[in-house]
């Protein structure tokens, strides 16, 4: 074995990543194959390979047993003690059987299984590293597209980004730059498989992370996100500190935090809430922008009844009950909102109060069963309008 070979392994462990010991068993493995098929042997062998001396060598090996059954792979005591009389039953024999001109013949066969092996383990390591990044952000650029998925290159792989988890206002073209959220990396047969998001909660929750330093350094804390990705999305925010505004921290000043993250969303509004243990106050601060006259809570349902003035009303539900949804989604509570008009024509508001200190009139609705029911699409005039919703567990 020349020196060439080694200067090889050594090249191969910087540019690659990759450990000389995986390197030398992958060859020694290569080499046995060589071996068996090359000279039409069956027995039991091993490959040694000296790196210092730049020697290779087969060695056979042979359990020594009472009765020999297969004189390939087994050798009486008697003939083991005559190499050397130390030699036990169970004990192994080994003898060189290198042939001639092995290394020739040895070398032309095993470089295909060397190169499979280290490609195993570019594999392996590959996966080690993403697998560790899951639910991260990552950047990447635009490889390749076609009718469902985007494939971005994130270097030493390529991540697919389909259909279901691109943000529907967004077109990419080749080359762009693209921020993703590594969702799920597995293992393949063609190598590591990693799956990217540009809808996931998850993004915005690390855009924020990077974008504000509160945030990152556990000042504040992001407790629920409620997204419809490409459109809207709600975020509620909690601090501890009593001198530090969660909310005016994430907006930044002149609202520039906010919009770089926005912006790198395709411009996909974000209203960022007060969170509350109180749910009749975060009820109320998830409905924002709109303005809120009361909050009805039914602890039993975890339902609650919001009351907004009449003219705010369309703006609490939002366009196609988005705002109401998004509220409900963040919070977890079922929310049935009401004007105040109907409110007042349907006695529950002020709200009353029975023997028992509950308060009347939050009986189950009919339509409790349909997690985004709306009595009435919302119009620019709603006087008697409410709409019944709430959350499905989700982020």
């Amino acid at each position: 074995m020349s020196s060439d070979l080694l200067d090889a392994l050594t090249a191969l462990e910087k540019q690659k990543g990759i450990s000389r010991d995986v390197l030398v068993e992958a060859i020694e493995a290569a080499l046995v194959t060589a071996y068996k098929r090359n000279f039409n042997q069956a027995q039991n062998v091993r490959v040694d390979l000296n790196l210092d001396k730049g020697t290779m060598k087969v060695y056979s090996r042979k359990d020594v047993v009472e009765e020999v059954e297969d004189d390939r792979l087994s050798i009486s005591l008697e003939d083991a003690q005559k190499i050397n009389p130390a030699y036990e039953l169970a004990d192994i024999v080994e003898q060189e059987v290198t042939p001639r001109d092995f290394g020739r013949i040895a070398a032309q066969t095993a470089k295909q299984v060397v190169t499979q092996r280290v490609r195993e383990a570019e594999r392996g390591i590959i996966y080690e590293e993403y697998v560790d990044r899951e639910d991260d952000i990552v950047n990447g650029i635009i490889e390749r597209l076609d009718a469902r998925n985007l494939y971005v290159g994130l270097g030493k792989v390529e991540a697919v980004l389909p259909v279901g988890e691109q943000i529907p206002t967004e077109t990419f073209q080749p080359h762009d730059r693209i921020k993703v959220y590594i969702t799920k990396v597995e293992r393949t047969s063609r190598g590591p498989q990693v799956f990217v998001s540009r809808t996931h909660p998850g993004l915005l929750r690390r855009l924020f992370e990077v974008e504000v330093p509160e945030i990152f350094e556990g000042i504040v804390e992001i407790k629920s996100i409620a997204r419809e990705a490409g459109d809207r999305s709600k975020i509620s925010v909690h601090t501890n500190n009593e001198e530090v505004d969660p909310v005016g921290s994430c907006v930044g000043a002149r609202g520039a935090r906010v919009q770089t993250i926005s912006n790198e969303l395709n411009g996909e509004k974000i209203d960022i809430v007060e969170w509350s243990e109180d749910p009749a106050i975060f009820v109320a601060n998830a409905l924002s922008p709109s303005k809120v006259i009361d909050v009805q809570v039914n602890e039993e349902e975890r339902s609650t009844r919001v009351v907004v003035p009449d003219y705010q009303l369309s703006l609490a539900i939002g366009k196609r009950g988005q705002n109401a949804r998004l509220a409900a989604k963040l919070t977890g509570w079922k929310i049935d909102i009401k004007s105040e008009t109907d409110a007042r024509e349907l006695g529950i508001y002020p709200p009353t109060f029975d023997e028992s200190g509950v308060e009347a009139g939050l009986e189950e609705s009919a339509n409790d069963n349909d997690p985004y029911f709306v009595e009435e699409e919302p119009k620019d005039e709603l006087d008697n309008t409410s709409i019944d919703l709430y959350s499905d567990d989700e982020d």
